[in-house]
C-alpha cells in the first residue's frame, strides 16, 4: 500500500512538473518565436522515414507582414469567434457533439438496415456468396478553436484519447492566459500545415501563388483558409470545385471577421 502511495505521489509530482514546463515554454513565446512544433517535427520524421527525404518549407513572418485578408479568412473559416472566446468555443463544441451524435446514429441505423436485408441469391437460387457493403462511417465534425489547434500542434501528438484532449484544454487555457490574441494568431499562422512539408503563411503563399503572404488577394487568402482542415488532401486537388466554391463564400465574409 505504501509503495502504491509513493508511486501515486511521483505521478502527481511528474504531472505538476510537466505543466510547469509547458508554462515556461509558453512564457518564452512572449519574446521568442518558436522554431518548430511537435506536429512539424513528427511530420518531418514521417516523410523522412517513408520517402527517404526531408521536406520542410517554412519562413517565419511577423504578424504585420501577413496579409490581413489571410488573417480574416482563417478566422472566418476556422474560428469566427476567435477574438471573443477564452480559448474554447463552447457553443461550437456543443454543436459539433450534436452533429457527431446524429451522424453516428444515422450510420448505426444504416448498418442495421443492411444487416436485416436478405442475402442476395444467384440465378440458381443459391446464395451469391457476396455480402452487403458496410455503411459509410460517419464524418466526424470538430469544434476546435484556433487556440486549441495551436495547443495541439505545439506540444501534443495526434492521438485521440481523453487524456490528450484534457491536456489540450489545459494548454489552451495557458496560451490564452499568457499570450494575447494577436500573438496566438501570429504563431498559428506561422506554424500551421498547408501541405506536405509546407508550414506557415509565407511558405504557403510562395508555394501556391508565388508571392509573399503580405500580397495575397481576398480569394487567394480564402483558398488557403479553406485548405486548413485537410491541407495534404487539397494540395493534390488544385482544381477542386469544393475549394473554389467554399473560397468564394469565405472571400465574401472577410469584412465580417474581427481581427485581434
Amino acid at each position: 500500500m505504501k509503495a502504491f502511495g509513493r508511486w501515486l505521489v511521483l505521478v502527481l509530482v511528474a504531472g505538476v512538473l510537466l505543466q510547469l514546463f509547458f508554462v515556461a515554454r509558453i512564457a518564452t513565446m512572449l519574446v521568442v518565436d518558436p522554431q518548430s512544433t511537435t506536429f512539424e517535427r513528427s511530420e518531418a520524421w514521417r516523410v523522412l522515414t517513408e520517402k527517404g527525404q526531408l521536406r520542410w518549407r517554412q519562413q517565419w513572418t511577423p504578424y504585420s507582414q501577413i496579409s490581413d485578408k489571410l488573417k480574416r479568412a482563417v478566422i472566418a473559416s476556422e474560428d469566427d469567434g476567435f477574438v471573443n472566446h477564452d480559448g474554447v468555443d463552447w457553443t461550437a463544441l456543443e454543436k459539433a457533439w450534436q452533429k457527431n451524435a446524429k451522424a453516428e446514429e444515422q450510420a448505426a441505423k444504416a448498418q442495421a438496415r443492411l444487416a436485416s436485408k436478405p442475402a442476395a441469391k444467384s440465378p440458381g437460387g443459391k446464395p451469391a456468396g457476396t455480402t452487403a457493403r458496410p455503411a459509410k462511417p460517419p464524418k466526424v465534425v470538430g469544434g476546435s478553436t484556433i487556440t486549441q489547434q495551436l495547443a495541439k500542434n505545439l506540444f501534443l501528438s495526434g492521438e485521440r484519447t481523453l487524456l490528450r484532449k484534457g491536456q489540450e484544454f489545459v494548454l489552451t487555457l495557458m496560451l490564452e492566459a499568457l499570450l494575447d490574441k494577436q500573438r496566438i494568431l501570429e504563431i498559428y499562422l506561422n506554424s500551421v500545415e498547408w501541405g506536405e512539408g509546407i508550414f506557415g503563411a509565407e511558405a504557403a503563399a510562395q508555394h501556391y501563388f508565388r508571392k509573399p503572404a503580405a500580397q495575397l488577394s481576398s480569394y487567394e487568402a480564402a483558398r488557403l483558409a479553406v485548405m486548413l482542415p485537410r491541407p495534404k488532401y487539397f494540395e493534390k486537388l488544385p482544381n477542386s470545385s469544393y475549394v473554389a466554391g467554399r473560397a468564394a463564400i469565405i472571400a465574401n465574409r472577410l469584412e465580417n471577421a474581427e481581427l485581434p
